[in-house]
């Protein structure tokens, strides 16, 4: 747009955030009651700072106070060849607006609609949730993330598992399975490990580790590392980051030749330990299809389904309507990870993190 600044109605303005507004946008996520943890002004930095892509959060103003009323964050992703998109947010499940009020809101992703449509930016996509109750039967075959609520501690939260739950968290332990959290270049590295192997069993691109310790750097206090150990050898770790009283998991990995032994419970179970214990009232444990593998294992937390509402607009600012994959897309998509899989490690790394910066999800 020409002008960093747009107004919308005679009370409030919007305008471009800078890096000078970094501690003001902060200390408005932490206290709304909306906010994600990728809503921190950190999640824009790690992007940049990982690779390069520009952020172009948005804060909407009180005209005569000057005082934050709205936050946006998203991001400019330009890929070789494809042009530019505008996101809310890349790499994680959400990224929409959040405000004083609704109207507010609107304002914030309209003036997002408006910057594609002047700009010619190929797309924008909107991560937004649906707070609506909704019935089981509507959420079939559905993207939702699932939310804990934790109570004031750890041990108040071991005692309102299921036995089944609690003996499988012992199962671990019994196995001579150990956990222990951080955030130094160490954990990073044991983290990275795990997360490459586990992503290239699967036939999916890695993040460069660059990313990864960017996330680190902009979070600070507000994130950390829990690895799982077997033998003094690491084969389970999961990444955390928070925001006042949530905090939600985006990357969590074990190896699979160790996965009889049970370290995703011990990891889960570490990592849900520290956040009770450190004021964490809700827990996000992430993206899955509704009734499914990944679903049922967060289910049994006693994690709860929230419908995930991704918009997508093109050129013109209008809606696009997501298609559903052919069966032709399907197929390639299943020989991509099948030779992905087959691959050495250090090839699927190096490839992945050029590959990956241009890849939203």
């Amino acid at each position: 747009m020409e002008n960093d600044v747009q107004n919308f109605d005679s009370q409030i303005e919007i305008q471009i955030a800078a890096y000078s507004d970094l501690h003001r946008w902060n200390d408005y996520v932490s206290q709304h009651t909306r906010a994600s943890a990728y809503h921190r002004f950190g999640w824009l930095q790690a992007v940049k700072g990982a690779y390069g892509h520009d952020s172009f959060g948005i804060i909407a103003k009180n005209k005569e106070t000057q005082s934050i009323v709205g936050v946006m964050p998203s991001v400019i992703m330009r890929a070789p060849f494809l042009g530019a998109q505008l996101c809310a947010l890349p790499y994680c499940d959400v990224g929409y607006a959040i405000g004083d009020n609704a109207e507010i809101e609107e304002q914030l992703r309209q003036y997002l609609v408006e910057y594609v449509s002047k700009t010619n930016t190929k797309k924008l996509e909107v991560r937004n949730i649906d707070n609506t109750a909704q019935q089981p039967e509507s959420l079939k075959h559905q993207k939702v993330r699932m939310l804990l609520p934790l109570p004031e501690s750890s041990e108040a939260l071991l005692a309102g598992f299921k036995s089944k739950l609690r003996s499988q968290i012992r199962k671990a332990e019994k196995n001579g399975l150990t956990a222990v959290l951080g955030t130094e270049q160490k954990f990073i590295d044991e983290f990275y490990n795990v997360y490459a192997t586990n992503m290239r069993d699967l036939g999916s691109p890695v993040h460069a580790k660059k990313w990864f310790q960017q996330v680190i750097k902009a979070y600070g206090s507000n994130s950390v590392i829990g690895v799982v150990y077997h033998d003094g050898k690491a084969i389970g770790a999961g990444l955390v980051i928070k925001n006042n009283t949530n905090a939600s998991i985006p990357w969590a990995s074990t190896l699979r030749e160790y996965n009889k032994l049970a370290p995703n419970m011990l990891l889960y179970w570490s990592l849900l330990a520290h956040c009770a214990d450190n004021s964490v009232e809700c827990f996000d444990f992430g993206r899955s299809t509704f009734e499914e593998g990944t679903y049922k294992f967060k289910k049994q937390w006693g994690a709860e389904p929230q419908l995930l509402n991704w918009q997508k607009y093109n050129s013109t600012g209008r809606p696009i309507t997501e298609e559903i994959d052919s069966s032709q897309q399907s197929k390639l998509r299943s020989m991509a990870e099948s030779i992905w899989q087959k691959l050495p490690l250090s090839i699927t790394v190096s490839a992945g993190s050029l590959i990956r910066p241009y890849i939203s999800l």
